[in-house]
């Protein structure tokens, strides 16, 4: 499903116009990118945990000509998902 098609159905099940839903959907991706840019924890209740995670620094290697390099320690965003959400899943794996 692509973001046209993700803001059209919330906007149907919302009963709102898809121009305010997508204006919606942009502030809460907005919203959540801000406050991860400021290592700020988001949790949604039901669904999961948005987080930023330190990577440490590691030690690469340049298979075509074995040369290695050291690629520097970042910050990168995290989800995880609530038990309940994962949970909606364990009756489709089998």
């Amino acid at each position: 499903m692509n973001n046209k098609e993700f803001v059209t159905k919330l906007a149907q099940k919302c009963g709102q116009s898809v121009s305010e839903t997508s204006a919606m959907v942009d502030a809460l991706v907005e919203l959540i990118t801000e406050r991860l840019k400021e290592n700020d924890q988001i949790n949604l209740s039901g669904f999961g945990v948005f987080d930023v995670k330190m990577r440490r620094e590691r030690i690469s290697v340049n298979p075509k000509t074995g040369q290695r390099m050291l690629i520097p320690p970042k910050i990168v965003p995290s989800f995880r998902p609530s038990a309940k959400l994962k949970d909606k899943f364990k009756d489709t794996e089998e």
